[in-house]
């Protein structure tokens, strides 16, 4: 039976008066995959940080394992990993060096050996980190976030900078993670990972929370948001998530050649 993992009320946050996510709500389950999309700037990167206990909301509740990640994240921590979609380590330290070093953070850590050579980076374990090129900093990254055998995974541009081998094995190993009851929230651009991956979808617009539902939920907001002689096309199961995002998702401006003639 799942339980709650994380549990997001009303949650709210602002930068000197400046808001970044406003009236949030959504919850994440053992054995699911939630996916947080919208534009650059649209808050999916401040609400997770509350959730990781890296900031202190303005108002609403958040519990993650049924604690407040603010005032409890060492003990949150110790159930959760986290992997970033920028993350700086000691440049000169070898990659061996840095998971023996992760291994000891925990009493019970997974088999990085194992998994340097299930991530294809085995014959990198005597390299410098700033050898390592970004996909293989990326992968590295999703290693040492899998160290603590966590039951809840925090992923942030899960496959940014991995070829598409490695990104289609990427998925099948976090499914295979999320079947075994590891919940995770992911935030992505790449709407066919969500697709891919995600059993339901936080939208945010802004830092507002225009959406929380199922894939199929989705295609009909869209169909709702769309004008009239748009609305048949969003019942084509043929449309692909990108394809429905983009209907609805506001429009920015393209690059012109007028400064470069």
């Amino acid at each position: 039976m799942s339980q709650t993992i994380i549990q997001v009320e009303h949650l709210n946050l602002s930068y000197r008066n400046v808001p970044a996510v406003q009236d949030v709500s959504f919850t994440v389950s053992s054995g699911e995959i939630i996916a947080v999309i919208g534009q650059n700037g649209s808050g999916k990167t401040s609400a997770v940080e509350c959730i990781e206990g890296l900031r202190k909301p303005d108002s609403g509740q958040i519990r993650v394992f049924g604690k407040d990640p603010w005032l409890f994240r060492s003990k949150v921590h110790e159930e959760m990993g986290v992997q970033l979609q920028e993350t700086e380590y000691p440049s000169k330290l070898r990659v061996q060096e840095l998971c023996r070093l992760f291994a000891g953070f925990y009493e019970r850590p997974a088999d990085w050996n194992l998994l340097l050579t299930q991530l294809g980076l085995d014959h990198k374990r005597k390299a410098p980190i700033h050898k390592l090129s970004g996909g293989e900093k990326q992968r590295l990254s999703i290693l040492l976030s899998l160290m603590g055998r966590p039951k809840l995974l925090v992923l942030d541009e899960l496959t940014t900078g991995l070829d598409p081998e490695v990104r289609q094995n990427m998925w099948s190993s976090f499914q295979t993670i999320r079947d075994s009851g590891v919940a995770i929230l992911m935030v992505s651009h790449y709407l066919d990972e969500v697709e891919a991956l995600a059993g339901r979808i936080l939208y945010l617009e802004k830092g507002r929370q225009l959406f929380f539902g199922t894939q199929g939920e989705f295609r009909e907001y869209v169909k709702n948001r769309v004008p009239k002689e748009l609305q048949d096309g969003c019942t084509d199961k043929r449309l692909t998530l990108e394809q429905l995002y983009l209907l609805i998702a506001p429009r920015t401006t393209g690059l012109t050649m007028e400064g470069i003639l």
